[in-house]
């Protein structure tokens, strides 16, 4: 199938965000590859849930899609790969910046917004940036919709009250 639109540019842009979230995914799943089998499924599922929650989120809110998968992508690969949740946000924001840096798939402008959503993704009680917002709100979404069974977390209820207003899920 030809599009005549993709000559003015369009195409490329497609092709990089594309090739830009790809590069990420396959190191991602390369990742994911090498933790232990018991343990694989459940990180895979929630990091690819928490992305297709911040896409969704960003494309309803206005904010750049492609950016927000990514943080979202790596926002728990440190705890995945450490074992550990301790200060995992923050080592996180760390172990995030070296990976973007190893990859060059974003500017340096990029990769301070995505690993500033990756350090307060934790503090779900406060009320950071917009992208920083964003990744808090995907991972609540992630949390509270895989099992609906569970009860909500205490310091997640109100991000949840007001996500399924936002989402007009009432």
């Amino acid at each position: 199938m030809y599009f005549p639109r993709w000559t003015c540019g369009i195409k490329q842009r497609w092709v990089r965000t594309m090739s830009r979230l790809k590069t990420l995914r396959e190191y991602v799943d390369n990742e994911l590859l090498m933790l232990a089998e018991d343990k694989r499924g459940s990180a895979t599922a929630h990091l690819y849930g928490v992305s297709l929650a911040a896409t969704i989120l960003a494309k309803k809110r206005g904010m750049n899609e492609e950016l927000a998968a990514m943080a979202a992508m790596l926002h728990d690969m440190h705890a995945y790969k450490s074992g550990s949740y301790d200060d995992h946000a923050h080592l996180g924001a760390d172990l995030a910046r070296e990976i973007l840096g190893k990859l060059n798939i974003t500017t340096g402008e990029e990769t301070d917004l995505i690993c500033s959503a990756i350090y307060h993704h934790d503090d779900k009680l406060v009320v950071d940036s917009p992208m920083d917002e964003l990744l808090k709100d995907a991972d609540v979404i992630d949390h509270c919709f895989k099992d609906s069974s569970k009860p909500v977390k205490e310091k997640e209820q109100q991000r949840y009250d007001n996500l399924c207003k936002e989402l007009g899920l009432n």
